[in-house]
């Protein structure tokens, strides 16, 4: 005999939404479907409320990269990322002693939600994020200092998601949203 939440089924977030949302129009882009389809998918994606009918606009597409997991790692040193550079969906950042900053205010984000994993000993990190992104970072802990960053007053919709998980050691974060 089923529970009867087992006969439920399960309800999509927005950040499930967003993904259909960018895959469908990367399909489109890689010409997979026409104006046509994806006008269509688009809308049944946009109304989906569970997984299987996110999964029905989402049908026979080819199955994108978002899988992949980008690494940068130094055992000591500096790690340093500026400039306009493309973001992965999950970047994961390893450095045993030196400093870190990721500059992210020029950065390409090709996914509405990007994950960073942080694997930091000592040293400190700085992360400059744009200035409409959405930033969490509830799931980072931290061995020594706390994580500074203040929100900004006002934001725009449409930026991006940044979550940053993972471990620091002794080292301070500090998070900032871009100036300009």
């Amino acid at each position: 005999m089923t529970s009867p939440s087992e006969d439920l089924p399960s309800l999509i977030s927005e950040d499930d939404r967003d993904a259909a949302v960018q895959r469908l129009q990367e399909a489109y882009a890689e010409g997979h479907i026409s104006h046509e389809e994806m006008d269509e998918r688009l809308h049944r994606a946009l109304t989906a409320t569970t997984h299987g009918e996110i999964a029905s606009a989402l049908v026979s597409l080819p199955q994108g990269n978002e899988g992949t997991t980008s690494t940068i790692a130094a055992a000591g040193g500096r790690i340093k990322r500026r400039g306009v550079w493309r973001v992965p969906r999950f970047l994961k950042v390893e450095s045993a002693f030196g400093r870190v900053h990721l500059d992210l205010s020029q950065a390409v984000f090709e996914h509405p939600v990007v994950d960073i994993e942080l694997q930091l000993g000592t040293g400190r990190a700085k992360i400059t994020v744009p200035r409409d992104a959405v930033v969490g970072f509830e799931d980072l802990r931290t061995g020594w200092k706390d994580t500074h960053y203040k929100p900004p007053r006002r934001s725009r919709p449409g930026g991006p998601k940044i979550r940053i998980s993972g471990t620091m050691g002794y080292g301070r974060l500090k998070i900032r949203h871009a100036r300009r």
